[in-house]
């Protein structure tokens, strides 16, 4: 290819395709209401469509209604061993 040819074709893509319009959005769904969204500045609580969405999945986490599945690498240890000044 010559170098007039790759001239034009950049030509051609610089005039007829903005940067925007390359970009792809990525669309995704609020964990608390379920409301699609646009991953973009728009949203500045996301992936959560709003702040009260956000603080409604914290206070469900605070509640202890989210668990991370797995076991707690505390499940050996009891209370009187974390008062024990000797450990």
């Amino acid at each position: 290819m010559n170098t007039a040819t790759k001239s034009g074709i950049l030509s051609f893509l610089y005039n007829n395709f903005s940067a925007n319009a390359c970009l792809m959005v990525t669309k995704l769904n609020c964990p608390t209401c379920k409301k699609e969204i646009e991953y973009t500045e728009e949203y500045p609580f996301r992936p959560f469509c709003s702040e009260r969405c956000k603080l409604i999945d914290l206070g469900e986490w605070a509640d202890e209604q989210h668990k991370i599945k797995g076991s707690s690498i505390y499940d050996d240890i009891l209370s009187k061993d974390l008062e024990d000044p000797d450990l």
